[in-house]
């Protein structure tokens, strides 16, 4: 026994270090995901399939739900009788004997060693009825776990939006930018040796190289804030950080007015809302807890039948069998029943309050997300208006400059203003998408994401493309209905 401590001691030591991952126990952990390589031009649709399908925090809620799964199914075994096996031997230093009523010691009544077999059964009442409301408990929460992959979900198709939106603007304007700059730098290096010639007065050419600098900041806070998309894109979607990603983005069209109705979309939210319902799956715990503590107050009944084999050469009878009927009550409950009731009467309260809280704002998070995403539109619109007349005033600065008309600072300036213009107008795209997510993580419209692990790639892209619009909800309705 002191060699077994000893040796259990020695594995609980804090000397044992952790092993950090290497790069290709990392490849390899991702390889077993079978990742289907990315073939060509990449679209929106496909980026959305992807991240359903490999994104590693989507799974991690797909196994949280699985496991919440399986804490009901083994609350719904606790509620079986218990079933037992035993074996007990026994050992006496002196034989069992017992006195006569005029104290002379009688016979022996035992073996000083013997064992003693038993297979029986029990069961409570009282156990079973805990048991039943930890079932019904345990089966609310695998539907909070199912609103969380719910939430997930909508989180992370608009986030594979936005992302996707800012690497097709850092696609699209890479090059132009990249001219741009270069222009700048030359004319600010052209403009400092003009001023160290002393050929224009130094107030003309500092103010000159203000302008020009002001232009290369615009120009690099655009860079600085779309090098990252890619790379975010990919982790989301779950591929190599330094893949190069080609996009297929076509230009979305803008879409009209909405036909669904406010009353509609409040209807909708109150239904089918991710968090809504996990506040309410969260009240019905809260109940079901208050029926368990009263259930614990009532006495106790409980049964228990086996079978028995003694080995003692002295018994009788060496088999036989036992049932026994018992009746408990914890006194204590007098005592310690009211303030546990107050508790779980607490506890109600406090969820239901929750649930009215949740309620107050998912009405509000209906209204700011229709109104947020009318104005996303009108944004848009703009946006493409301000670009096209800034593409127009850059476009006749370069023919002024090729034709010896003006200098090289206006060039630059409609340039770098034209650039900022087309990198609002790809912001006001990913505006309207992240717009459109929100809303319809609201009202619960979210992708069936039922089977996406077993499903090919390609047919998840088709059921990502025919999910309806946000603006035909009045005739195609809201999706399925949540699992």
């Amino acid at each position: 026994m002191l060699a077994g401590l000893m040796a259990g001691c020695a594995q609980l030591t804090p000397e044992q270090a952790l092993t950090p991952p290497t790069r290709s126990s990392w490849q390899q952990e991702l390889d077993q995901m079978q990742i289907e390589p990315i073939q060509g031009t990449l679209s929106l649709e496909e980026a959305i399939a992807r991240g359903l399908k490999y994104n590693l925090d989507r799974r991690a809620k797909q196994l949280e739900q699985e496991i919440a799964s399986g804490q009901f199914e083994s609350a719904l075994q606790d509620m079986l009788p218990k079933a037992r096996a035993q074996i007990d031997r026994s050992t006496r230093s002196e034989e069992r004997q017992t006195r006569n009523a005029n104290g002379t010691p009688s016979n022996i009544t035992s073996e000083r060693n013997h064992t003693v077999q038993e297979m029986g059964m029990s069961w409570s009442l009282l156990e079973f009825g805990v048991g039943y409301y930890n079932a019904k408990q345990a089966r609310e929460r695998v539907q909070i776990a199912n609103e969380r992959r719910r939430k997930l979900i909508h989180t992370l198709i608009q986030d594979v939006r936005s992302a996707y939106w800012r690497a097709a603007c850092a696609q699209a304007m890479r090059q132009e930018l990249k001219n741009t700059i270069a222009q700048a730098e030359q004319a600010l290096e052209d403009s400092r040796k003009i001023e160290s010639e002393r050929v224009r007065a130094p107030t003309e050419s500092l103010t000159y190289q203000k302008q020009l600098l002001e232009s290369l900041r615009t120009l690099e806070l655009i860079d600085q804030d779309l090098a990252p998309a890619q790379v975010e894109l990919a982790t989301l979607i779950n591929a190599p950080a330094g893949q190069a990603l080609i996009l297929e983005a076509p230009w979305p069209e803008l879409r009209g007015e909405m036909s669904t109705s406010i009353e509609a979309l409040e209807t909708m939210a109150l239904e089918r809302n991710a968090d809504l319902r996990e506040v309410q799956h969260q009240s019905r715990i809260a109940r079901d807890e208050t029926r368990k503590v009263l259930a614990k107050m009532f006495p106790n009944l409980s049964f228990n039948i086996a079978a028995k084999y003694d080995t003692d050469s002295y018994q009788v009878h060496k088999g036989w069998d036992d049932a026994s009927l018992q009746l408990s009550f914890n006194l204590m409950n007098l005592f310690t029943g009211p303030s546990q009731m107050r508790l779980a009467e607490a506890g109600v309260a406090l969820a239901d309050q929750r649930r009215m809280v949740m309620q107050m704002a998912v009405m509000t998070q209906v209204h700011l997300g229709r109104l947020n995403w009318l104005n996303a539109q009108k944004q848009s619109q703009r946006a493409e208006q301000i670009w096209a007349v800034d593409h127009r005033l850059a476009t006749l600065a370069s023919a002024r400059e090729k034709a010896l008309m003006r200098g090289r600072l206006e060039t630059v300036n409609a340039q770098a203003s034209a650039l900022l213009s087309q990198f609002r107008r790809y912001q006001s795209v990913a505006q309207v998408q992240v717009a459109e997510s929100r809303l319809r993580a609201v009202i619960g419209m979210e992708f069936d994401d039922a089977g996406v692990d077993r499903l090919p790639l390609k047919d998840i892209v088709e059921k990502v493309r025919q999910t309806p619009q946000i603006t035909a909800l009045g005739t195609t309705g809201v999706g399925h209905a949540p699992r």
